[in-house]
């Protein structure tokens, strides 16, 4: 239990720690903690950590309780049997949560003396104690326990089965942890001899316990009042003597009065007379107030009588169940030696009393553990509350500083908007150029501003503009055109709106952390629930240990069949000797993804990685080789994956999801889906369908690239990444599926177009304009269904073989042209392009 009340008060203070994080970008990216492979994982320029309190980390660190738990927790504790007892006789199930309570029955609220009102901790370090102080928290518990009203039956024990009793004040004011153990042990052993030798004693001795520790807490009340009884008497008895002296003065000075009084001797004389009567009154208080006390003891005595009537019920009913016990005992020894019958040591009758004290030993070193272990807690408690009240307050601050200017850009956007608006309403009629134009070009460059990474301390108070690179690397603005700059901006506003709109639910978040959780103690697997969770997108901190999995999963047949060290043999090969490939994937290696900071330089991390995985591939695969397009395939791998998976990944692509001759230089199998994909949009999209063939459209020739690299460079970051990850988890279906969504998504906007230049160049560069990844997915695994797999393998089939047969009629037609050629008289007027450039 302390173990898992130290892990909560840790997931807590790290969830607080988390929100004091100030975010650079649209959304955050993961803490290096959350997965440590690809090149996002190491790209953590976005969070600005705020500086922790060294004190408060310090203490934190010398209160630590336990790192670890000392036995099974969880899941694991819950599989395994039930634990035995050495001693099944003497052992009790309500034992210990009894023990607990009679430890901590001297926790009760104090009277008189402010010292009773004190709460002593006790640790082994030394710490600063934060804001509150200990005085002001000791106040703050005294007055919540004096409001809470205490029942008669039950002042003096606690009636919490919680080992820590959280707010108990100790009864005494100063009694340390080792003399409330001391009078534990002398309760225990103050006990009735005949019970404690049974063999029942262990389980029985709860109530008595409970009756003795109140017959305390009464006769200590009782000897208290005794005291104030005595002290009352002795002040009587000096008062009465008092008031006898003061009556042999007044009789003495009767006697003088014939001889006259002086005047001060008068006074003093009355002065006597009040003091008497004031005594006298003061008697007459204290005699009722002895009355009061007296019938207060009398009151207690009776109760003492009713408890020690209980004590006698109680201790007949423990005699009965001792009896019992015993019977029950000797009746288990019987059974047990009618089993076996064991030789008993000659020693074994004395040791049984040594054994009792040294469980009864054990338990008090128990006892004494916990009380330090709950002073550790609490006192962490304490530090921890007010670190994060004081990391509350200044959230609150900063939030409010960051809506104020928030609030006041708006306000100077809107007097801009105002200014431009009254001077187009009444435009200046001169040759002179008016303000608008000054207006229009200070709005136009305020908005094509983006976050630099300068003076990150005013990063929290300033509003959050677009980021020049987004969570993936990406480029968000591009530096060229002003215009395509302006429509960047305005896409990258449009997503920045839709992630925060999507971000206020956290339902998926919370289903993925519920699902590893549930495989913590056991290996990932392929099902339903996994499907849809992928569906709908793999959260930014999960998604490399995800698609390392769905990697692993596709390509375990090829590691079986390998060596240890097979990537870096491969590697070691290509840079060891020249390869064909190796020329064209230097040309490639800049123009792969030149929007992406981590490819963008040739000291770029990104672009050495990409080098060796394509090296090893070609090396693996000599048939392919290096084709243009497998370059985009590993740089999206490497963004969150290591070398090696992203060799492993690039080989699922190839050699397990797509079809043979899919990369080599016919690229006989893209031409194959082309087709596939025709004859799903004539099924699924009939109007979009006809729409182009009308027009005589080819959208095959924009298609064509979505399919070799699986949508790189032709939709937005956010939802490349959220098709890659179906993609590797199901397979080339899914590409079918996204293509058809996004026609089906601009199904509307494209039949509104009447001719063919204008549907091909829409057709170019309506995929950028499409941000909604929620509706797309919703399109792509929904509104298309039924999606049978079975039925894209058979279109292949068939057209597989068309192809082949239109290929074998070309080459046939190429052949007779050579022949043709070379039997012609005119064979010089007959030249191709490539002879004619020689």
């Amino acid at each position: 239990m302390t173990y898992w009340l130290q892990e909560l008060q840790q997931k807590r203070w790290e969830y607080c720690n988390s929100l004091d994080m100030v975010k650079w970008a649209s959304r955050t990216s993961p803490t290096p903690g959350d997965f440590s492979k690809g090149l996002v994982a190491r790209d953590n320029t976005d969070l600005i950590y705020p500086h922790p309190n060294a004190s408060a980390e310090k203490a934190r660190n010398f209160l630590a309780v336990e790192t670890v738990p000392g036995e099974l927790v969880g899941e694991q504790a819950a599989s395994q049997p039930a634990p035995g007892h050495p001693n099944p006789i003497n052992f009790s199930l309500k034992q210990w949560g009894t023990e607990l309570k009679n430890s901590m029955s001297s926790f009760r609220p104090g009277r008189g003396h402010n010292e009773s009102r004190k709460s002593v901790f006790y640790t082994n370090e030394e710490w600063e104690l934060l804001d509150p102080s200990p005085k002001d928290l000791e106040e703050s518990v005294v007055q919540e326990e004096r409001k809470k009203p205490i029942p008669e039956g039950n002042r003096g024990v606690t009636g919490s089965g919680f080992p820590f009793d959280f707010g108990r004040i100790p009864y005494k004011g100063k009694r340390p942890l080792k003399d409330m153990i001391g009078s534990y042990k002398n309760r225990h052993s103050s006990g009735d001899p005949s019970a404690e030798g049974t063999s029942g004693s262990g389980s029985t001795s709860k109530p008595i316990s409970e009756m003795q520790l109140q017959v305390q807490n009464q006769q200590e009340e009782l000897d208290r009042l005794k005291k104030d009884l005595s002290s009352q008497k002795e002040l009587v008895r000096l008062l009465q003597q008092t008031v006898r002296s003061s009556q042999y003065d007044k009789y003495f000075t009767s006697s003088r009065l014939c001889e006259g009084i002086p005047k001060d001797t008068l006074e003093l004389l009355h002065q006597k007379d009040d003091q008497i009567l004031g005594l006298t009154s003061q008697l007459e208080r204290f005699n009722l107030e002895k009355e009061s006390l007296q019938q207060e003891v009398r009151t207690l005595k009776s109760k003492v009588g009713e408890l020690n009537e209980q004590l006698g019920m109680l201790m007949e009913t423990i005699q009965a169940k001792d009896e019992v016990i015993i019977k029950l005992s000797r009746q288990l020894s019987e059974c047990e030696g009618s089993v076996s019958s064991p030789t008993s040591a000659p020693g074994s009758p004395l040791a049984a009393p040594s054994g009792r004290d040294q469980l009864e030993l054990d338990r008090l070193k128990d006892n004494l553990q916990g009380y330090k272990t709950q002073n550790k807690f609490l006192n962490k408690e304490i530090l921890e509350l007010s670190a994060l009240r004081r990391n509350a307050e200044r959230r609150e601050r900063d939030l409010m500083a960051k809506y104020s200017s928030l609030e006041a850009k708006l306000c100077q956007i809107e007097s801009k908007y105002l200014i431009l608006l009254q001077e187009m309403k009444t435009p200046v009629c001169s040759e002179e150029q008016g303000p608008a134009r000054d207006v229009i070009a200070q709005l136009l460059e305020d908005a094509l501003q983006v976050e630099s990474p300068e003076q990150p301390e005013q990063a929290f108070i300033k509003p959050h503009l677009v980021s020049e690179y987004d969570i993936y690397g990406f480029r968000t603005v591009p530096e060229d055109d002003e215009e395509e700059k302006l429509v960047a901006k305005v896409r990258a506003l449009d997503l920045k709106t839709l992630y925060l709109t999507e971000n206020q639910e956290v339902s998926t978040g919370v289903k993925w952390e519920n699902y590893f959780a549930s495989t913590m103690n056991r290996e990932m697997m392929c099902s339903p629930e996994l499907k849809n969770l992928i569906r709908a997108g793999i959260p930014h901190e999960h998604r490399s240990k995800v698609w390392k999995w769905c990697v692993d999963l596709h390509t375990k047949k090829f590691k079986d069949s390998t060596e240890p060290g097979y990537f870096q043999t491969l590697l070691q090969k290509a840079l060891e000797k020249q390869n064909p490939a190796s020329k064209q994937i230097e040309l490639d290696l800049l123009r792969t993804l030149p929007n992406n900071k981590h490819y963008s330089c040739p000291t770029s991390e990104g672009i050495q990685k990409l080098r060796n995985v394509l090296l090893a591939f070609s090396w693996r695969n000599p048939d392919i080789g290096y084709c243009q397009g497998l370059n985009r395939l590993v740089a999206v791998a490497l963004l969150y994956l290591e070398q090696e998976d992203a060799f492993w990944c690039l080989v699922t692509i190839v050699e397990v999801f797509m079809p043979r001759d899919y990369y080599t230089k016919t690229l006989l199998g893209s031409q194959v889906d082309q087709r596939v994909f025709r004859d799903l949009m004539s099924e699924k999209l009939p109007r979009l369908h006809t729409h182009f063939e009308q027009y005589k459209v080819d959208y095959t020739l924009i298609t064509f690239n979505w399919f070799l690299v699986v949508f790189v460079d032709s939709v937005v970051s956010d939802i490349l990444f959220k098709i890659w990850d179906s993609f590797l988890y199901e397979g080339p279906k899914v590409i079918f599926r996204f293509a058809l969504a996004l026609f089906k998504y601009k199904e509307e906007e494209i039949l509104k177009l009447q001719d063919s230049m204008s549907i091909f160049k829409y057709l170019r560069y309506f995929t950028r304009t499409i941000l909604d990844a929620r509706k797309l997915i919703s399109i792509s695994f929904g509104d298309l269904n039924p999606f049978p797999l079975r039925q894209i393998r058979n279109r292949r089939t068939y057209h597989l073989e068309k192809v082949r047969l239109e290929l074998t009629e070309l080459e046939a037609i190429r052949e007779d042209f050579l022949r043709e050629r070379d039997t012609s008289p005119d064979k010089g007027e007959l030249v191709s392009d490539e002879e004619e450039d020689t």
